[in-house]
């Protein structure tokens, strides 16, 4: 079991969207770059969806985020896990970043994505009850996960359902 740490989240003020996964995976913390998984989806589905190639450099697709101005980050700050799947996370270890202060920073964030199940019931039960005002009613919404550890459904399909709410 290792203490796991996320970083950054790619965004800039005038974010509307803010997509979140639970914690960077092995290969991402590696490589301190969100979904590096090479069989992770997240790039190809917001290259498809935003008109840009996936094969650019990580800081060139982040860019293109922004220019549509979604934000990217993780529920957890830090956590214990061995490997990189959301079930390993030792559930007594989860430190949540600081969404008070985020969403305070980009006021005009109106949806919240999440990649995935485990982001989505971490962000309700560590961080929802937290906010206040306006933060606490930003629409919320669960996407499939992109990661490769989700094939029950394909890329095509999964791609359908972020394009009916990134675009």
């Amino acid at each position: 079991m290792a203490r796991v740490h996320s970083f950054a989240p790619v965004s800039r003020s005038d974010a509307e969207r803010l997509v979140l996964g639970s914690m960077p995976g092995v290969e991402s913390l590696r490589r301190q770059q969100y979904y590096a998984h090479p069989r992770n989806a997240f790039w190809p589905i917001m290259a498809e969806l935003f008109g840009f190639s996936p094969g650019l450099a990580y800081p060139q697709r982040c860019r293109q985020l922004l220019e549509h101005r979604v934000a990217v980050w993780d529920v957890l700050k830090t956590c214990t896990r061995s490997g990189s799947l959301d079930s390993a996370i030792v559930p007594g270890s989860v430190v949540v970043n600081d969404f008070s202060l985020f969403l305070d920073a980009h006021p005009h964030i109106r949806l919240v994505c999440f990649n995935g199940a485990a982001a989505e019931q971490a962000y309700r039960r560590h961080v929802l009850p937290g906010l206040q005002g306006t933060a606490a009613a930003i629409r919320l919404r669960r996407l499939p996960s992109t990661s490769p550890a989700h094939a029950a459904m394909s890329r095509v399909e999964k791609t359908r359902q972020w394009r009916s709410l990134l675009v």
